[in-house]
Order: structure tokens, then sequence, then C-alpha cells
């Protein structure tokens, strides 16, 4: 543009009236209602937000979002985004809160520069940029949000799936069911050792009925667990071994070395019974 934008000024005199027509607005929406979010919460945020742009844009213009003049702006996004995906808002819902502010602005263009068409254009462009840029900080860290929500429940169920249970004194077994991969073996493995170190257990019973197959790679990380627990000072004792999946292992040539196999978990802790000197009678 030829010449410097007016909206700074005119946010700056027009703030309380855009404000309010943007609450106004923002009330009306379903994601907004859906949500309960409080007016008192909806209208602080929209307070915030607007002195922030206000701020921004007369420290450090419209040149570059990512300069320092736009860094409370750009935290405040941030941290909005977190609090309303937490709050169960979509993406969409969180960046319709930035691009809800343009019918606002916009109408207040439109006063200021009346019949002035290339003033209006020009402004209505500056804005529409500036808060699409914004829009897309605010839709980024939405989905920052959910992603470390989501590894973070995964990484819950992934320790909830892998107990360790005390069966009888010195005797702990770890039902595993599902696939195995290295991120759930490194889980399992270090909650078999604590569970060793913490009762003492001279046998450990690994249970693999819930597992669908094993192969090479899953036969891998049952030795690397087994071999862990006998560093610690426990034997271990596979159970769950049914026709198919012994089959697969000798057909993938596995070895399981010294290793004691079980068909069932009842089979194994008899076995695990009679190691530890002890057995159970009718």
């Amino acid at each position: 543009m030829n010449n410097p934008s007016r909206l700074p000024e005119i946010l700056r005199r027009q703030e309380g009236e855009i404000l309010a027509d943007w609450v106004r607005q923002q009330q009306t929406s379903a994601a907004v209602r859906s949500n309960a979010l409080k007016d008192s919460d909806l209208r602080e945020q929209s307070r915030a937000f607007l002195a922030s742009i206000r701020e921004a844009l007369e420290t450090g213009g419209f040149s570059d979002i990512n300069s320092p003049a736009w860094a409370a702006t750009r935290d405040f996004i941030a941290e909005m985004a977190r609090a309303r995906a937490r709050q169960g808002f979509t993406p969409t819902d969180t960046a319709m809160f930035i691009f809800s502010l343009k019918l606002p602005i916009f109408s207040r263009l439109r006063q200021e520069y009346g019949n002035d068409a290339a003033g209006l254009s020009a402004e209505v462009w500056t804005a529409t940029e500036l808060l699409d840029k914004l829009g897309l900080i605010a839709t980024e860290s939405h989905m920052k949000t959910r992603e470390e929500v989501i590894v973070r429940q995964q990484q819950e169920l992934m320790e909830l799936s892998t107990p360790v249970v005390k069966l009888w004194h010195g005797i702990l077994a770890l039902p595993l069911i599902g696939s195995l991969d290295s991120a759930r073996t490194q889980v399992v493995m270090q909650n078999l050792l604590q569970q060793i170190l913490t009762t003492e257990a001279q046998i450990a019973i690994i249970d693999i009925t819930g597992v669908p197959t094993v192969d090479t790679l899953v036969a891998q990380h049952l030795l690397k667990t087994v071999a862990a627990a006998r560093l610690m000072g426990a034997d271990c004792i596979i159970s769950g071994v049914r026709p198919q999946i012994a089959q697969t292992i000798v057909h993938l040539g596995v070895e399981l070395g010294d290793v004691t196999t079980k068909a069932t978990l009842a089979d194994a802790f008899r076995v695990a019974l009679k190691r530890i000197g002890q057995s159970l009678a009718k």
C-alpha cells in the first residue's frame, strides 16, 4: 500500500465497540454453546486477544508475525488453543475464534472509508491476511495439543495393558494381550523388572495366550524380557503356547534356548510352585 494502514488507529479508537460486536457474534456460535464456555471467559479471551493485536500492530506493524513484537500474541494463541483442545473444541472451532473477528473489523473499516473503495479494499486485504496467519497458528497449536494428549493416552493404555500380577509368594504372572512391538516391550520389561525387585520374586510367568501371532520379532522381544528378568535373579516360564504358535516358532527357526514353555497358565503355575518347593493339594 502507498499509504500506511489505519487499522491500528481504528482498533485503538473503537476497540470497545469491536469487542462488544465480536463477543455477541461468538455467543451465538454453536461451537461455543456446545462446549459450555462461560460468557465471562469468552469475553476475557476476546478482550485479551484484541488488545494483544492492537499492541503488536502499534509496536511491530504488519511486517512479520514471527517477530518479537508479536510474541505476546503468539503465546496467547497457543495457550488459548491448548485450553480449547482440552475443553473439547475442534481445530475448526479454535480457528473460528480468530476468523470471526473479521466481520466486526470489516464493519468498522466500511464506516471509516465510506466511498473510498481503493482504501477499503487495501485495508480489508491487510486485515484478512493478518487474521488468516493468526488463525493458522491457532490450528497448529490445537493439533499439537491433541497429538500430545493422544500420545499420553497411548502410553497410559500401554501401561495398563501390561499388568504384573502376584500369583504366589515368589511367583509373578505377566499376561500379554495384543501385539508386542519394541515400545511395548520396553514397558513390559520395566514393569516386570520393577515388580521382581519389589516382591523379590523367583519365578515370572509370561503368558502369551492373548498374543494373536508370534513372529521372529515378537520372539526376540520375549527372549529379551526373559534375559532381563534373569539378570534380576528371576527365572521365566512362557505359557499360552498354542499349537499354531508352536508350529510358527518351529517354522521360523526361533531358538528359545532353555526357556521353559507351557500350553496353559495353570501348567506354568504348577511348574513354578514345584521350583520353589511348594505344591497345591486338592
